[in-house]
């Protein structure tokens, strides 16, 4: 496997293109969390002219930029290079508190009997992560377009397909349903393919993070934190308020800028960096 050291960098980045047809609160969730490893750099314009987006720190959730804007084309290009990783993120109270319980589109209640059939007497933490992960996994067909916007965890386990962000929902919600606290995370990820944002779970071992991702698409050794929440309603790259807007481009990159991809492997306690 190759070294990841401290040297390890990413170079990442988003290119939007939204038609706004009348006056809207947009809320952009494209920068990378952690400000202390990364250099960056934010442009937006609207019909053709630079216009600022006010950038708001959520606690433990990342980095918002909230604009308000009139009609015309907007386009927004975010690129980013992280250097190093960081220490592995320690819980809370709080954090145990927030996301043990039921979300919108992880409907923990609803799996319980499904996680105990399947995961009982499975008694360490690292083990179950392993076991969700892979069954999830072998469960679901990875069919991009198969499922919708308000779909959440059940809808995904009746269909048996879906893409990342269902994925994702699945795996937190049978965590939370064995009583381990879970979330969701919006990602950028190197050598996914095809390249666009990605969705992974978070689940706490031994009081700090640990990322599980049940598609195996990208290693998750490289991937990089975008925003934080108890499901896709907390992450959405692009949210819209008030008015009427539409996405028509969305490009997203994200490589290590040397070396080799490190081999995934499914048992390995790995911490978002």
């Amino acid at each position: 496997m190759p070294d990841l050291s401290s040297d390890l960098t990413r170079i990442v980045g988003a290119h939007l293109v939204v038609d706004v047809y009348d006056p809207v609160r947009m809320m952009l969730q494209v920068a990378v969390a952690d400000e202390a490893r990364v250099t960056d750099d934010l442009e937006i314009t609207l019909g053709g002219t630079a216009i600022e987006a006010r950038e708001v720190h959520l606690a433990d959730v990342g980095r918002v930029h909230l604009l308000d804007a009139k009609p015309g084309r907007l386009v927004l290009d975010y690129t980013a290079t992280a250097t190093g990783r960081s220490e592995p993120i320690s819980a809370t109270i709080t954090d145990e508190i927030t996301y043990i319980r039921p979300s919108r589109y992880a409907e923990s209640d609803r799996l319980g009997a499904i996680a105990l059939a399947e995961f009982s007497g499975i008694e360490s933490r690292a083990e179950l992560l392993a076991a969700v992960s892979s069954w999830v996994g072998s469960q679901l067909s990875y069919v991009p377009g198969s499922s919708g916007p308000t779909d959440g965890a059940v809808d995904t386990l009746l269909h048996r397909q879906g893409v990342c962000r269902d994925y994702a929902h699945l795996v937190v919600a049978l965590l939370r349903a064995m009583e381990v606290p879970a979330r969701l995370v919006a990602v950028y990820a190197p050598g996914l393919e095809p390249m666009d944002f990605h969705a992974v779970a978070e689940a706490l071992v031994d009081g700090v993070w640990r990322v599980v991702d049940a598609t195996l698409l990208a290693p998750r050794e490289t991937l990089l934190r975008i925003s934080t929440g108890r499901d896709a309603a907390d992450t959405a790259f692009l949210s819209i308020y008030g008015g009427a807007a539409q996405l028509q481009e969305s490009e997203v990159t994200a490589y290590v800028a040397s070396g080799d991809l490190p081999i995934e492997d499914v048992r390995a306690l790995v911490s978002l960096s």
